[in-house]
């Protein structure tokens, strides 16, 4: 597999990722009538939803990483070539901003705008390096095929036992700066939780390596 497609298969995934996030925030946010635990619900649904199609379908291609965060432990652990991470990374930052924007655009909204919605504290914190030291763990020791439900399930619940409602991904966060909408992150925001992520995405490779 060349690694135009697998940038293109990460690009691709990253975007309808983010699509169906910022997308399904602001659908549910119009519909709810000012009920955030029903907007929740239904980001939570697409998301799911969109997250196991996305890897059922992109998996064979690139592994359907979606995420910097996953992309570095997998450099890490030499299942990803170093050279090809810059590229992985760039091709999900780049995925992430276009999903956002594609979003912003299906519901008439302005395509360039920045989140004014502030996240953070260290309770976020806590809640960004728990989601993603889970996901890490989750996907590590998903058996053959069946990361896909495995992923998808966890992120759902963990939209609902975090305190961050689980980015999980430092391409999430950049995305989301893009839309200023239910599920925006301003960018004053960003870097505490990108840092969060990372501390978590280290957190689950090592519990990976006691337990095994």
């Amino acid at each position: 597999m060349s690694l135009c497609r697998k940038a293109l298969a990460e690009l691709l995934g990253t975007a309808g990722l983010l699509c169906a996030v910022v997308g399904s925030g602001i659908m549910a946010e119009r519909l709810a009538g000012g009920n955030l635990a029903i907007a929740l619900l239904a980001n939570t649904l697409a998301t799911v939803f969109a997250l196991y199609v996305l890897i059922e379908v992109f998996d064979p291609f690139s592994g359907a990483h979606f995420n910097p965060a996953v992309s570095v432990v997998m450099a890490m652990r030499r299942e990803l070539p170093a050279g090809t991470l810059a590229v992985y990374v760039i091709a999900q930052l780049a995925g992430a901003m276009l999903g956002a924007w594609l979003a912003n655009a299906m519901f008439d909204l302005s395509v360039l705008q920045l989140s004014t919605k502030a996240r953070g504290g260290w309770g976020q914190w806590l809640g960004e390096v728990v989601a993603t030291a889970g996901l890490l763990l989750v996907i590590l020791r998903a058996p053959t095929g069946k990361a896909a439900p495995l992923v998808a399930c966890y992120i759902g619940a963990a939209y609902w036992f975090t305190s961050s409602t689980s980015f999980a991904n430092p391409a999430a966060v950049f995305g989301r700066m893009f839309s200023d909408t239910f599920a925006g992150i301003a960018p004053s925001s960003a870097a505490g939780f990108v840092f969060a992520q990372m501390i978590g995405a280290a957190s689950g490779a090592l519990i990976y390596r006691i337990i095994r």
